[in-house]
């Protein structure tokens, strides 16, 4: 007989569970406690199977009954209702979890850890100023490449196109780490190559013709200054390292016996630990610089305390006090004459590329890679060095 709402209401727990039906497999069951729960019998794939529907009053003898017959519409489909139910319910998690914001902060916590504090704190300040106010809260599965592009394409028409590159770039990311984790089917910003401006490129300012190399480096001899700043710039054309890696270099990570600097991952743009084999002429320089500051951490301890290194802007100002204008030199360029260079003299790339510490795509590659071409790269840096001090010494 079927149930009515007066019937479910007069039912009191006997202390046992009891099933009171009400046909077509709809049932109240009873339990101990004297909840009343909707359940649902019926038989998929030969198999018996349980729907749970809620709790009554919450869900009425009306509401249960509907449920009834929608799963009856869904197995007469061939569709098991509770899998239906699974789906929805991941769905409706979804909608909640798997917005561009809570996917954005995940990758961010777990793809950028290896960055400097500094980078991710920069990517962070683009992801809470533009993106997510934009497309925070949206499902990311559910964004299209016009979303992403009528979000940067004003960014890039106020001008700020390294901005809107960066932004694009950030989306990709998030996307790619969204389709790997399955929360997306397609990484979206994919499709937006060749949208934006071509990146203009900006070539580091720098001499690299061999007669005014030789100059720079006759400059720089003569230069009356802060014997740190003398030395580093001296040092500059030998190890071509970046100008953050020089400044900040300590004597901890040098062997001048073995004629080796070893940077520490953490020192390093690409945050793989660097070699740098030394010349002869690097170490006699730093054999001379040891007595002025080697007690100390740095090399080229500032002039105002020795608990932190000269500043980028220290040797880039000493630089124009030689003469030297923003269009023909920067602290950066001593990387550009060596790469020059020592292409045209006909070094192997491969060498040249991991002397400069280039990233390297493959990442279990560059894991392995920092000692690659070593005893190459020594002769080369020998090479380079004596190459050098011809030049100097020509007229």
């Amino acid at each position: 007989m079927p149930l009515t709402d007066t019937h479910i209401r007069n039912i009191r727990s006997t202390g046992k569970p009891k099933k009171h039906f009400d046909g077509g497999g709809l049932f109240l069951f009873v339990t101990p406690s004297g909840s009343k729960l909707w359940r649902m019998a019926y038989r998929f794939e030969q198999k018996s199977k349980l729907l749970s529907f809620g709790e009554y009053p919450t869900i009425s003898l009306k509401d249960a009954r509907e449920r009834r017959e929608e799963a009856k519409r869904l197995l007469a489909k061939g569709i098991d209702p509770n899998a239906q139910k699974r789906e929805a319910k991941a769905a409706q998690l979804s909608e909640v979890n798997d917005t561009f914001r809570n996917i954005a902060l995940e990758w961010h916590e777990n793809r950028t850890a290896e960055f400097s504090d500094k980078h991710r704190g920069t990517i962070m300040y683009r992801l809470e100023t533009y993106l997510f106010p934009a497309i925070g809260k949206a499902h990311i599965a559910k964004l299209e490449p016009q979303d992403i592009l009528a979000l940067i394409r004003p960014i890039e028409q106020k001008g700020l196109f390294e901005t809107s590159r960066r932004l694009l770039q950030i989306v990709s990311q998030v996307f790619r780490y969204a389709v790997i984790t399955g929360r997306a089917k397609h990484n979206v910003a994919a499709d937006l190559r060749g949208a934006l401006r071509p990146r203009k490129v900006t070539h580091r300012a720098a001499v690299t013709e061999p007669g005014k190399v030789g100059q720079l480096l006759r400059d720089i001899d003569n230069y009356d200054g802060y014997f740190p700043i003398i030395c580093a710039l001296r040092l500059a054309p030998l190890v071509f390292v970046r100008p953050t890696e020089l400044r900040a270099a300590e004597w901890s990570e040098f062997d001048l016996k073995a004629g080796e600097w070893r940077i520490p991952a953490e020192r390093m743009k690409m945050k793989q630990m660097h070699i740098v084999p030394l010349s002869e002429q690097a170490v006699q320089i730093l054999e001379e610089l040891y007595p002025y500051s080697g007690s100390g951490k740095y090399l080229f301890p500032s002039i105002r305390t020795e608990t932190r290194p000269i500043s980028d802007a220290t040797l880039l100002n000493a630089l124009r006090r030689m003469g030297y204008a923003k269009h023909e030199m920067c602290t950066h360029g001593f990387r550009s004459i060596a790469s020059t260079l020592l292409n045209e003299l006909g070094y192997n790339r491969d060498w040249i590329e991991r002397q400069l510490a280039h990233g390297e795509r493959d990442e279990v590659r560059a894991a392995y890679n920092y000692a690659g071409y070593l005893p190459e790269r020594r002769r080369m840096m020998q090479e380079w060095a004596d190459y050098l001090s011809g030049l100097r010494t020509a007229t």
